[in-house]
């Protein structure tokens, strides 16, 4: 079920630019936060980059997407032109926003985009910032280092005056298209294996991920291999050779339908944030095996059952090192130690089913 967005918005109310100009998995993880504004704005803009625009569709209480690739942020950045500056300035003008929430993770500044913002007229701009912003921002939000990017984005909007509405119980969520591929339902119940990812460095082992899968089947359970189509042949070598427990469906869904997959299997395996995020925006309990480069407080799946395996607590003096040393706590993590939290967590989701379904009975 999504959550509550009020029906209909107070023409005195605000039209709100919410902006996360990152990959899709932090544009998910804004959606608590997005709602909120939405529930005190008359008309809610989310700005993305190309990257994050699709994960920006699927959000509850969004009106309308514009897209910008942020030179200041994107890991691949274009050159700055004056011209682009200009017209992206210029379109955000035209627009007559009226509040402008820059949403941002701890590495990024949100002052670029806030300069920008002010160019184009925008009255009230915030965002979390420890950088003196002079006249850029009317809130300078602090928060803590360690708090989750979830929290770390309704800390802001919160300080801007926004509440979340009523019977809204902060999770992920995405807008849901309902319906199933024929071939994937055939297979229920199933396992998710999500190979790929943003950081292929920082992943557990593509053959382990394939040991995997053959030691699912082994055990009598159905597997869904997923990914994009760039990731064709790497979900062709965890899938294995073609047999009926497990169906390769690389390359073949957009976000939306990967949404209806993940929302059907009984848990995810996945290598990469993103997939995560999504999975927590249908209640799909994950397994998490990939080496973050922010600490696991910040980027845990929210608010659903997960397990993080050989990435918990992974300690360093930077980024770089936390990359490091979670990596190589992959390349010592055993397939039969994945496959045990696999059980464990379908085991939890059984009992909570037969627990609902007693309650059930007895009301």
């Amino acid at each position: 079920m999504n959550p509550p967005v009020p029906p209909s918005r107070l023409l005195g109310q605000p039209h709100t630019l919410v902006a996360r100009q990152d990959g899709a998995g932090d544009v998910l993880l804004q959606g608590p936060a997005v709602r909120s504004v939405a529930a005190g704005s008359r008309r809610v803009t989310m700005l993305c980059s190309p990257r994050g625009a699709a994960a920006a569709e699927l959000l509850p209480g969004v009106d309308e997407l514009i897209v910008y690739p942020a030179e200041w942020i994107d890991p691949e950045p274009r050159p700055v032109r004056r011209e682009a500056v200009t017209a992206f300035v210029d379109q955000i003008s035209m627009m007559r926003v009226d509040v402008g929430v820059v949403l941002t993770s701890l590495q990024q500044s949100p002052l670029p985009l806030a300069l920008l913002l002010r160019m184009a007229g925008v009255g009230r701009v915030g965002a979390v910032s420890a950088e003196y912003a002079g006249s850029l921002l009317d809130v300078g939000h602090q928060a803590p280092e360690d708090m989750h990017e979830v929290e770390r984005s309704l800390s802001l909007v919160r300080a801007m005056g926004f509440r979340t509405p009523p019977g809204d119980d902060g999770r992920l969520a995405v807008t849901r298209m309902g319906r199933l591929p024929r071939e994937v339902a055939r297979r229920m119940p199933f396992v998710v294996v999500h190979p790929g990812g943003s950081a292929p460095a920082r992943a557990w082992a593509p053959q382990r991920h394939a040991q995997l899968v053959r030691l699912l089947v082994s055990w009598g359970r159905r597997v869904v291999v997923t990914g994009s189509s760039d990731e064709a042949d790497l979900c062709a070598l965890v899938a294995g050779r073609s047999r009926p427990e497990v169906l390769n469906l690389a390359g073949r869904t957009n976000l939306a339908d990967l949404a209806e997959v993940l929302a059907a299997a009984e848990v995810v395996v996945c290598g990469g944030a993103g997939p995560a995020h999504l999975a927590a925006a249908v209640g799909t309990p994950v397994i998490s095996v990939f080496a973050p480069v922010v600490p696991a407080p910040r980027w845990r799946p929210w608010m659903i059952p997960h397990t993080l395996m050989g990435c918990q607590d992974v300690a360093g003096n930077g980024t770089g090192d936390r990359a490091k040393s979670g990596h190589q706590r992959l390349n010592g993590l055993e397939t039969r130690d994945v496959l045990t939290a696999v059980e464990v967590l379908l085991a939890q989701a059984a009992t909570g089913r037969e627990a609902l379904i007693s309650l059930e009975e007895a009301g």
